[in-house]
């Protein structure tokens, strides 16, 4: 991956993102810093386990309790880069926007798989490659690497570098004199706008 200049910013639930929080008497008790290293070690836990999961393919009470101790471990031992997990907005349709965010993906993944390729089978090899830079509005690092990450695995976009809010993108088939509006457009705009929808 490219250089992360900016440090992840967001937001977990309140009971997560806040240093004080507020009781019912409305005065405020100081929490632990050492409180949110743990909900982010759980967080962490919750994405790893499911891909061990499906990684195993199987519910055997051994798989299942060997699963859990790795991703248990896996979180624990990222814990100085979990702050990375505050980006993500937490809501109420938090997981309508991942599913919806995810159908979009598979879709650019099948067009694009599709045309890259069509290009590869035609004699003429209608290909112009050239590297291109886009905008991103997303300002947390865990957006700028979900969406670069989005672009390289989308055939025939490839993701070169990340800095401040440019990423600069290795494209199959960029048209002559196209500026960065139109390369946004038809490289990240899609990806960019559901992810803003749940992280920052």
């Amino acid at each position: 991956m490219g250089r992360m200049h900016q440090p992840g910013l967001g937001i977990f639930p309140v009971w997560l993102g806040k240093s004080r929080i507020m009781n019912t008497n409305t005065s405020s008790v100081n929490v632990p810093q050492a409180a949110y290293g743990w909900q982010r070690i759980l967080l962490a836990t919750a994405f790893i386990y499911p891909v061990w999961l499906l990684m195993v393919g199987t519910f055997d009470p051994a798989e299942l309790s060997i699963g859990l101790i790795i991703a248990v471990l896996t979180a624990w031992l990222s814990k100085p880069h979990l702050h990375i997990l505050d980006a993500i907005k937490w809501h109420p349709a938090i997981a309508l926007y991942v599913l919806v965010y995810v159908g979009v993906f598979l879709w650019a993944l099948l067009r694009s798989n599709l045309d890259v390729a069509a290009r590869v089978l035609s004699p003429r090899l209608p290909i112009n490659p050239a590297i291109v830079e886009v905008e991103t509005h997303l300002r947390s690092d865990l957006g700028k690497l979900l969406l670069a990450n989005c672009i390289t695995l989308t055939p025939g976009t490839l993701t070169v570098d990340v800095f401040a809010d440019r990423l600069q993108i290795h494209w199959i088939d960029s048209t002559p004199g196209r500026d960065m509006t139109h390369a946004t457009a038809s490289i990240a705009a899609q990806f960019e706008y559901y992810l803003s929808k749940f992280i920052k």
